[in-house]
């Protein structure tokens, strides 16, 4: 049974799960990562900042405990099931009609290439009501507004509260324009990704 965190008015067959964070991020992004069951079937697509100059680290930090496959998506690409997308340095990485990936070195935004603002705008554009966004820890403002275009189409959006994050000024930005949205523990951001792959999961057997 689903609980409060996930009303069961809102749940839907959703295309994707977006993640984004900076500094602080990658510790709650492990563990959301890492209490994911194997056959938890929604594509994630993560951006964490990272430096522009060098190949990302993300791949090692984050996969020693995921249960998923985990790479980062080439251009054109199809999003596919079990799998979790880490945005590549030095690219923006946008959700494309199919849905499939389209990466772009177009100029930075919040100073960051890759932007969270820019992955979930083009979510919101193009999966509107079945995507989730997930804005947790990190320095700078980017996430804000695009984790409001996704509750703006209708998808599910959370946030890390900004007094447990390591780094308030991304969680606090986004409650400042999306002031509905619940803030929750690191904790209760895992429990809230873990009930959405459960009622997909049980969909899914009765869709059988």
């Amino acid at each position: 049974m689903i609980s409060s965190l996930t009303p069961a008015s809102e749940h839907r067959e959703l295309q994707a799960i977006l993640v984004g964070g900076s500094a602080g991020a990658i510790e709650v992004v492990s563990a959301v990562l890492g209490a994911l069951p194997a056959d938890f079937a929604t594509p994630i697509i993560v951006v964490i900042h990272l430096p522009r100059n060098r190949p990302s680290a993300l791949a090692g930090a984050l996969g020693g405990k995921c249960r998923l496959a985990l790479r980062e998506p080439l251009d054109k690409e199809p999003l596919a099931p079990a799998t979790v997308y880490l945005a590549p340095p030095d690219y923006h990485l946008l959700v494309d009609s199919g849905p499939s990936f389209s990466l772009s070195v177009d100029e930075p935004v919040n100073f960051s290439r890759p932007s969270i603002d820019v992955l979930f705008q083009s979510a919101a554009d193009v999966l509107g009501s079945r995507c989730a966004g997930v804005l947790v820890s990190g320095a700078n403002p980017d996430g804000a507004q695009g984790l409001c275009a996704i509750q703006k189409a209708g998808g599910l959006v959370t946030i890390q509260d900004p007094d447990e994050a390591a780094q308030a000024a991304m969680p606090k930005a986004a409650l400042a324009l999306c002031p509905n949205a619940t803030p929750l523990s690191a904790k209760g951001i895992s429990q809230w990704v873990q009930q959405l792959s459960a009622w997909q999961t049980s969909s899914s057997r009765g869709a059988k």
